[in-house]
This record gives C-alpha cells, structure tokens and sequence, in this order.
C-alpha cells in the first residue's frame, strides 16, 4: 500500500498575498488537502517546495 503523505504544514500560519509563509500553500490548497488525492497532494508538495524555495530567497520566511 503507498504510503500517506502528511501535510506540509509546520504550524505557523502565517498568510501573505493568498500564500502561507510557513508551509507555503495558497489558501486553496490548505482548505482543499482533506480532499486532494495522493496524486495532487505530490504535485502540491513539489509546488510548495518550489514556494519556499522562492520565499527564502526573497527574504520572507515563517521563522522571523
């Protein structure tokens, strides 16, 4: 069976523009994860990685 893939949310909710600094999903995708299939949740996740990849080196981080 495939494994579960977890949230990538880590607790600071922290929006800006529509984004979350902390996990770095728009609001769409954090109300819409409960329902998102396996296949989503991974493209979700790649996005998110390339969000806060994009973040960090705009400067803008949920750690500060």
């Amino acid at each position: 069976m495939a494994k579960r893939i977890d949230s990538p949310c880590v607790s600071i909710c922290r929006l800006k523009g529509g984004l979350c600094v902390g996990c770095g999903r728009t609001t769409e995708e954090i109300t819409r994860w409960p329902s998102m299939k396996r296949p989503e949740r991974m493209k979700t996740h790649q996005r998110v990685a390339q969000r806060l990849e994009k973040l960090k080196k705009d400067g803008v981080s949920g750690s500060g």
